[in-house]
């Protein structure tokens, strides 16, 4: 299975142990946090857990010009940045633009909203802790990533980036690996994720691990972790991989009761007249009945008729709950946009 480059992957593991690192010297600080003076005691170690981070995302946007060159070099190009990066302009400030001070403040926050609640002092303690975690992570992480990003952008030689993936990446990452951008294409991440961008060059391709290939490199049970067990199921049975990812975007569920007599898991995604799924339900239609169906507005004034989804698109869940055999799963995963 190919990969990224040698230098990408050192990038991903050292990068990955800093975030990991700067985690645990902030799980030690937030210890001394009293569950019974949680805003004084906070008070004493903020300036510390402000320091602690400022340096990790130091450290992480330290080697990003070492680390776009190595690429560079190894892709067989010869480096030509335009200037100098400055780590220390990638840290003291949150990946949104707010201040560190007080992104860090909101631990504190949720543990006094979850006390405020009801919750028990180790279990609202236990809650700012976790979002404290998340927070030093995934800014640790979005420093090295901006530094990179800019180390990228301002080398001459480089084109744009493609997207590295972490071991244990989420479905959402997983569909994006080894995609090519341009370098004005910001990366797209979310909290603790581990991925990293690595510099492409012109005429200097190299081939990298795609969605498919993770996929099938996975045990079954990491399969169901990460797809979830109809999803993965879905995938093996040959279901398009990004097609089973898209249906669990944020807003894209709902439920319905008139498929197949019972209440089933539909989904919005690819539904729209822009959608995959839409059109391409509007040409086995069309090809069935042959009738011609206004695919814009030009069309429809002319006079042909407009085409209209006839029912809910199911997910593979529902398709799972319904199907009696297998050959009948595979034939609605075709007729539902997963199977082409």
């Amino acid at each position: 299975m190919a990969g990224p480059t040698r230098a990408a992957e050192r990038r991903r593991a050292q990068q990955q142990l800093l975030a990991l690192r700067t985690m645990r010297a902030a799980d030690r600080l937030w210890r001394e946090v009293s569950p019974t003076r949680i805003t004084a005691s906070w008070r004493t170690i903020a300036n510390h857990m402000a320091a602690l981070l400022i340096a990790a995302q130091q450290a992480a946007a330290a080697g990003a010009q070492s680390y776009v060159d190595d690429v560079v070099t190894e892709l067989g190009g010869e480096s030509d940045p335009a200037g100098d990066l400055n780590p220390a302009a990638f840290a003291g400030r949150a990946a949104d633009g707010r201040s560190l001070a007080s992104l860090l403040d909101q631990p504190r926050i949720t543990t006094l909203t979850n006390l405020a609640a009801g919750a028990g002092p180790r279990q609202a303690l236990d809650a700012g802790r976790v979002q404290l975690l998340r927070i030093v992570g995934s800014e640790t992480a979005d420093a090295g990533r901006s530094a990179a990003g800019a180390g990228i952008t301002s080398n001459r030689t480089c084109t744009g980036y493609v997207r590295v993936i972490a071991p244990g990446a989420c479905n959402r990452c997983v569909i994006l690996a080894g995609m090519t951008f341009h370098t004005e294409v910001a990366f797209r991440r979310h909290p603790h994720c581990h991925c990293t961008n690595e510099p492409t060059i012109a005429g200097r391709s190299r081939p990298h691990t795609d969605p498919d290939a993770y996929f099938h490199s996975l045990t079954r049970a990491q399969q169901e972790a990460t797809f979830g067990r109809a999803g993965a199921r879905a995938i093996r049975d040959g279901a398009d991989i990004n097609a089973v990812v898209n249906i669990r975007r944020r807003g894209a569920l709902y439920t319905t009761t008139d498929a197949y007599g019972r209440r089933v898991q539909a989904t919005r995604e690819g539904t729209t007249r822009r959608g995959a799924y839409y059109r391409a339900e509007r040409a086995r239609i069309s090809q069935q009945t042959g009738i011609r169906y206004a695919r814009d507005r030009i069309e429809a004034q002319q006079g042909l008729p407009a085409f209209r989804l006839a029912g809910a698109r199911l997910t593979p869940e529902a398709i799972y709950q319904t199907a009696a055999t297998r050959e009948d799963a595979i034939a609605l995963l075709r007729q539902y946009g997963y199977l082409i």
